[in-house]
């Protein structure tokens, strides 16, 4: 099973273009794409899910033609987006078996039997009865992925899942998704670096509309072997190395920057070398794409 997607662009009416030429192809298992906020990332994930008609392209889900048969796709979609409104007052019970109607299960004994089934599973049955209102973010992004696991998808998509969650919700959601992903398609929407690199088999990194990398995150990290080198510097000294290295990110080490630099051979100058992450991959691709930009004619 793949999730295809070809020269799919989308410009806004105000002139924003979310999507340049988008071409990706997504295998079954956890799928990471990963970006800055107002990549596009979310224009992406609105188009797979047929919220938004994009200007050009295709997109497929096998033999499913998801831009011409949005039926047949949303048959087997489940999807978390980044901001899930939710009736307050309703019981988790209620508002699960509320959806399960929606989905299409309409017999009762089934629908009793799938909504158990997905609050065991996402750890929320011991509180089906108490308001959504009261549950914490994790439980509540807990609920979300019950919800969109109704109905047996082919394919979920996730978007932001993990932000603002504390870091015990955010390893029971980690578990919950890999569980998940193990059999169908998951895609994974996110800035946060840890998460594609702890969840994800295959990634992406998409700016400004445009992807930048397609592949595995330990296959991009070998790519910077040997390339990536770090130092601590004063404040003061920050514009000038800037100016005289490829700098890819700097953040403060007990009060002093500490940058990250892409060359070769730098040992003479005060840097050592180190292993490159996926956050250096992530900082690369993106300053990569800056330097083209100050290249091109105007």
């Amino acid at each position: 099973m793949e999730l295809t997607i070809k020269n799919l662009s989308k410009t806004y009416p105000n002139g924003v273009k979310a999507l340049d030429n988008v071409s990706l192809t997504i295998p079954q298992g956890m799928f990471g794409l990963l970006g800055p906020n107002g990549a596009g990332k979310s224009s992406l994930m609105r188009t797979i899910a047929t919220l938004q008609e994009p200007d050009s392209g295709s997109i497929h889900l096998d033999a499913i033609d998801a831009l011409h048969d949005k039926m047949a796709l949303r048959r087997v979609l489940g999807y978390l987006p980044q901001e899930f409104g939710v009736y307050p007052r309703v019981s988790a019970e209620d508002l699960l078996d509320h959806m399960a109607v929606v989905k299409g299960i309409v017999n009762r004994n089934e629908r009793r039997e799938t909504v158990k089934a997905l609050l065991e599973q996402t750890n929320l049955y011991e509180v089906r009865k108490r308001s959504i209102s009261t549950f914490s973010g994790g439980m509540k992004q807990r609920f979300g992925i019950a919800q969109a696991l109704i109905g047996e998808p082919l394919l979920i998509i996730v978007d932001e899942p993990t932000a603002g969650l504390d870091p015990g919700e955010r390893n029971r959601f980690y578990n919950l998704l890999s569980e998940i992903g193990e059999n169908i398609i998951v895609i994974l929407s996110t800035h946060i670096v840890d998460d594609v690199r702890e969840l994800c088999r295959n990634m992406a990194i998409i700016n400004q509309g445009r992807v930048l990398y397609a592949g595995q995150p330990q296959a991009a990290m070998r790519e910077l072997q040997g390339r990536i080198w770090e130092r601590t510097i004063e404040k003061a000294e920050l514009a000038e190395y800037q100016r005289e290295y490829d700098v890819i990110s700097t953040k403060l080490l007990a009060g002093q920057p500490l940058l990250h630099v892409r060359g070769q051979q730098l040992e003479a100058a005060g840097f050592q070398a180190v292993e490159p992450s996926l956050e250096d991959v992530f900082f690369s691709a993106i300053q990569g794409q800056a330097a083209q930009s100050t290249l091109l004619p105007a």
